[in-house]
């Protein structure tokens, strides 16, 4: 059997969440309830969405119970993920905790986890001219790390002419003047708190500011954050028009 595109053989009626990418999203996912999805034993908790199952262009967080499983299918646009708890496993291998996976468009595979596990997952975001496989494990000890500046360090994950990716450490106190995301900026937050201009962000909490958006930070608690920047300029994949 050939596999289906981006997780299920049946397309279900479209779904538009936060689907404007000119404007600023927010969640607060701990205060959120799993939703089915096309797998038994997966839910997802939905971020941001545009297009039905077939087609689409979504942030998630995914929840496989043990033994859960996805069909092989294919990411016509290509997926990224983070592994926030547990084992998430693929024909590539096995993804532990804090592990980050770029698969390019047109890959494919079948997902399961073992004992269970917890992702955020971005799908149908990646420039089809991008075709590295990107595999990172931000436990291990020779992790290229970066300390630019006092109370902040700093793993890539991911760079290229559009994007940066970035696992991030703020020491409690960190105060950063505006700074200004010409191409939008995106925060999930792991560990800690901070808030600025737009409210108070602990553990769970994702934001999403539009290109051209300001911040002005205060970090409360010791965080760790991944970060995304350069992604929502004009011409953005996934989006209803060019």
């Amino acid at each position: 059997m050939s596999p289906c595109r981006d997780h299920s053989t049946i397309d279900q009626a479209p779904m538009h969440l936060n689907a404007d990418l000119g404007t600023n999203a927010f969640a607060n996912t701990s205060a959120m309830t799993w939703a089915l999805s096309p797998a038994p034993g997966v839910h997802r908790k939905p971020l941001e969405r545009i297009g039905g199952e077939k087609v689409c262009r979504a942030t998630s967080l995914v929840h496989y119970a043990p033994g859960a499983r996805f069909a092989a299918h294919i990411h016509d646009s290509g997926e990224e993920f983070f592994v926030l708890d547990g084992v998430f496993s693929d024909d590539a291998g096995n993804y532990g905790r804090g592990s980050y996976v770029r698969n390019p468009p047109h890959s494919a595979h079948a997902p399961y986890s073992k004992n269970g596990c917890t992702i955020l997952v971005k799908l149908g975001q990646i420039p089809n001219k991008d075709r590295r496989s990107v595999r990172v494990s931000t436990h291990d000890p020779k992790a290229p790390w970066q300390h630019n500046r006092p109370g902040t360090c700093m793993l890539p994950l991911y760079r290229s002419e559009a994007e940066q990716v970035s696992l991030v450490h703020w020491r409690t106190g960190l105060q950063c003047m505006p700074v200004r995301f010409e191409h939008g900026l995106e925060i999930y937050v792991l560990k800690g708190a901070f808030k600025d201009e737009y409210g108070h962000h602990g553990v769970g909490s994702w934001m999403r500011l539009a290109a051209g958006q300001s911040q002005t930070l205060q970090v409360l608690s010791d965080c760790e954050v991944l970060i995304k920047t350069g992604h929502l300029g004009p011409y953005v994949v996934g989006t209803l028009s060019p």
